[in-house]
């Protein structure tokens, strides 16, 4: 079964670039897009990024763009969020999820949390 597992969240301070990582299995990995979601205290969730399935495209939203980088790493089916200079609206569960800006989201991993002071 698809398997995603986030890490590498925890408090950082304001400014600080903390790396994200989503381990999946279960599928294969080097066949579709990712992405990555945040959902804040009483917010919805948002979308932050996405990356294809080769790592030679990416998608931003606005409020994170030029601050965040995705990238992946299909030998060892891993998706990176490299985040810099964070914010504090910036803090949230953060998870990664199968699928690209135009499709679907079916998997969901569990999130890690990400607080910024």
């Amino acid at each position: 079964h698809v398997q995603l597992v986030e890490s590498g969240g925890g408090s950082v301070q304001a400014g600080g670039s903390p790396r994200l990582s989503c381990a999946a299995s279960g599928y294969t990995f080097s066949s579709g897009s990712m992405g990555w979601f945040r959902q804040a205290p009483g917010k919805g969730p948002e979308w932050v990024s996405f990356i294809n399935s080769d790592g030679t495209d990416t998608y931003y939203t606005a409020s994170v763009k030029g601050r965040v980088t995705a990238s992946r790493d299909n030998a060892d089916n891993t998706v990176y969020l490299q985040m810099n200079n964070l914010r504090s609206e910036d803090t949230a569960l953060y998870h990664c999820v199968t699928g690209g800006p135009t499709t679907g989201h079916q998997y969901w991993g569990q999130g890690t949390q990400v607080t910024v002071s």
